[in-house]
């Protein structure tokens, strides 16, 4: 989960092992995506998430926006 500008690019990048925290999970796929009109509300957003700290409150989340 992050903020970026060109999602396609991020994918591609873990997906070809280039960021040691993730690398060993690859291949990822993308579940979920909102868009923002700044880099402070999408980080904004991604703090609230990442804070919940909870897999089911994660799928809930991911159930209600569909990529």
């Amino acid at each position: 989960m992050g903020s970026c500008e060109d999602v396609g690019k991020r994918i591609k990048f873990h997906n070809e092992k280039r960021v040691p925290s993730t690398k060993r999970y690859a291949p990822w796929v993308l579940v979920y995506q909102e868009n923002f009109d700044t880099l402070s509300q999408a980080r904004k957003k991604e703090l609230q998430i990442k804070s919940r700290k909870s897999r089911i409150a994660v799928e809930k989340l991911i159930k209600h926006f569909k990529v």
